[in-house]
């Protein structure tokens, strides 16, 4: 264990019904004793008087949790007292903790990075709970709970035996080489094989059109087209709140305005762009440049088309786009569709028509956004994507390059194989593997990730 003891309110800040302030380390039971006067029973709660150990005076009545390490979250013995949620509660509860000199106010993500230490949990369970701890929308709830519970890590040990099979086959043959019964042969194309099966299953998720993160991320859907074709009024419909400035006057939106929705538990990111068109401004034809930009990150682009507009031709502004990992879905849409005549268009000439004036289209618009992003997502699918963010990511290419390398170097003509070489780049497999889970090379990365969980967790 640790020897520090640290404390911190580990639930929200504020008025509140209930409020836990959290203890670990060696002094967390002393210290809950000598507030209480009483022993605290292990995973047996008690309802008790909590005082001040120098006054005597009582500051709440408080249910107290006990668990002894290594049987506790962090590893450490830690104490949970639950105590009235009222501010002035929680300031008299911590003004006594903080005067104890056997303890010390926690590091945002220290309990967390106890755990880690403490082998409790594994770096992607970590990452997982603090996604978890973030999450806004169902889907992404049910991805960080995946990997809370083990759904990265189980694959990952997996792959990681079968890189140790290869390696040692690889060894064998360096160290054994002059036997009869461990060949060059023997252990090139043993260890081929499991190199290529372990290629085809990273691909496969590598290749997964980077679906978990942008389950965490939002998908990127831009509102695009025309000046005063409706863009903004559409943002704030979707928004159900005045997000961004209407005005008749051309030109109003210079800059991207942009909100995050929970789209039937998916969440989306939903940006109003400046309008297309020549000839105008120097300050109006950078927000038409970012305009573009963000059309191309786009994974969904909804091009907007008055029905008062008499230029059709402008459709062809929304088919160049197409994000840097994959082509985007553009929807073609007549707006202001109370003031024009759509149904006189050509058929096939757009996909929906809708009027923020008099709500017409807009359910079929959002049902239509729902069923693409649900498409993009493989949101009805049982098992989560195995990659949740970018650093998933870049040590599973890492693993998948390392192996390719491999694959080239056991293919060279009999007598030209390097196996000294060979061996290198299946460690470098592993290293990668282990990085991912956190068992090196990763206190480069702890600061970042523990930065980001509340003081109390």
């Amino acid at each position: 264990m640790s020897g520090t003891t640290i404390y911190a309110l580990s639930s929200a800040q504020g008025r509140a019904g209930v409020a836990i302030l959290r203890l670990s380390g060696p002094q967390a039971f002393d210290v809950a004793e000598r507030m209480t006067r009483r022993m605290i029973p292990v995973r047996s709660p008690i309802l008790t008087t909590l005082r001040d150990p120098e006054s005597g005076i009582a500051l709440d009545k408080a249910l107290i949790l006990g668990f002894t390490g290594p049987a506790s979250f962090t590893g450490e013995d830690v104490i949970e007292l639950h105590v009235h949620g009222s501010r002035a509660v929680i300031a008299a509860v911590l003004e006594v903790l903080g005067r104890d000199p056997g303890l010390r106010l926690a590091e945002p993500g220290e309990f967390a990075r106890r755990a880690f230490e403490n082998g409790k949990l594994d770096l992607t369970a970590i990452e997982a709970l603090a996604a978890l701890i973030d999450a806004e929308t169902e889907l992404q709830r049910r991805q960080a709970l995946a990997h809370l519970e083990g759904h990265m890590r189980l694959t990952l040990e997996g792959w990681r035996e079968r890189l140790l099979d290869a390696l040692a086959l690889v060894e064998a043959g360096l160290d054994f080489s002059d036997e009869a019964d461990v060949g060059a042969s023997a252990w090139l194309g043993d260890a081929r094989a499991i190199a290529a099966g372990l290629v085809d299953a990273m691909a496969a998720n590598l290749a997964d059109g980077r679906r978990g993160e942008l389950v965490g991320d939002g998908l990127r859907i831009v509102i695009a087209g025309p000046v005063n074709a409706g863009k903004s009024s559409l943002l704030n419909a979707l928004a159900a709140r005045d997000v961004a400035i209407v005005s008749p006057e051309p030109g109003t939106t210079r800059d991207i305005v942009e909100v995050r929705l929970d789209l039937a538990g998916m969440a989306v990111r939903v940006s109003d762009t400046a309008g297309l068109r020549d000839g105008a401004g120097a300050i109006e034809i950078e927000g038409i440049r970012r305009a573009r930009k963000a059309m191309a990150d786009a994974e969904i682009v909804v091009f907007l088309q008055p029905a008062d507009s008499q230029h059709a031709a402008s459709w062809a502004d929304a088919t160049h786009t197409g994000p840097r990992h994959g082509q985007a879905h553009v929807l073609r849409v007549i707006s202001k569709s109370d003031i024009g005549r759509p149904a006189a268009r050509p058929p096939g000439d757009y996909d929906l028509a809708i009027s923020t004036v008099t709500g017409a289209g807009i359910t079929d618009l959002v049902a239509r956004l729902t069923e693409l992003c649900r498409e993009r997502l493989a949101a009805g699918d049982a098992a989560p994507a195995l990659i949740a963010n970018a650093r998933h990511r870049r040590e599973l290419e890492a693993a998948v390059a390392s192996l390719r390398d491999f694959e080239a170097e056991a293919s060279r003509q009999p007598g030209e194989v390097r196996p000294e070489l060979a061996a290198e780049e299946l460690r470098s497999a592993v290293a990668a593997i282990d990085r991912l889970v956190g068992k090196s090379d990763v206190e480069r990365v702890l600061d970042r990730i523990f930065a980001g969980f509340c003081i109390g967790k």
